[in-house]
């Protein structure tokens, strides 16, 4: 059985400036995680958050976060994370999966993340040390691309698999794309532009929520 649909908008596209005031308002919003970018400028293009504004964003918010590292060396930073905070702490198949295990004994919920030119194939191997697949459904590392409908099929094959945590999906996802993402077998969906850059992010949430629980529902 597929696990509960999660809409887990992405801080990556809130005000910087005005972080706790986004946070509390898209709690209010309906967001079930809040889901944080960490990028090292080496893995990824891109440099942003680090374990001191993961932890002051713990201190303010009342919703689970959802931290993906697109690290180089996840095993160094797996742990000061998750002392932040982290509640999920995703790290990716390209570098040192091995952190999973670090993450574990931890004590967060260990994600695997996928780029969109990576075989899925490895994942099976690693199945019982991960909670969440994050499926990229764009290139890592800067936000507001557009959705790569090709990367579905790794979410088939996962849920194939007999996999039933959750498998997260992010890069692109807007009312537009979040239903096919579902179809195919995700339940956690990360939206950033689509719910930050909308005039009314409740309803933009729930618009995501309600159109993934429809074709979920039918999948199963």
């Amino acid at each position: 059985m597929t696990p509960p649909v999660k809409i887990a908008p992405s801080l990556l596209s809130a005000d910087f400036v005005n972080l706790a005031r986004d946070v509390a308002a898209v709690e209010r919003a309906g967001a079930d995680w809040l889901h944080v970018d960490v990028m090292d400028g080496h893995f990824v293009p891109n440099l942003t958050l680090g374990p001191p504004i993961v932890k002051a964003l713990h201190k303010v918010a009342t919703k689970p976060l959802d931290v993906h590292i697109m690290v180089s060396n996840p095993v160094e930073f797996a742990e000061r994370y998750v002392k932040a905070g982290a509640h999920v702490l995703t790290c990716h198949l390209e570098t040192e999966p091995e952190a999973l295990g670090v993450i574990r004994k931890a004590g967060a919920r260990a994600g695997l993340a996928v780029n969109p030119e990576t075989d899925i194939a490895p994942v099976r191997d690693l199945i019982d040390e991960l909670d969440m697949l994050l499926v990229m459904s764009v290139h890592p590392g800067f936000g507001g691309q557009s959705f790569m409908p090709e990367v579905l099929s790794k979410i088939e094959t996962v849920r194939s698999w007999g996999f039933e945590g959750d498998i997260e999906i992010d890069g692109g996802i807007a009312p537009a794309t979040v239903g096919d993402a579902a179809a195919a077998g995700a339940n956690v969906f990360v939206a950033g532009s689509a719910v930050f850059g909308s005039d009314d992010w409740a309803a933009t949430i729930a618009t995501l929520r309600e159109t993934a629980e429809a074709k979920l529902a039918v999948r199963s």
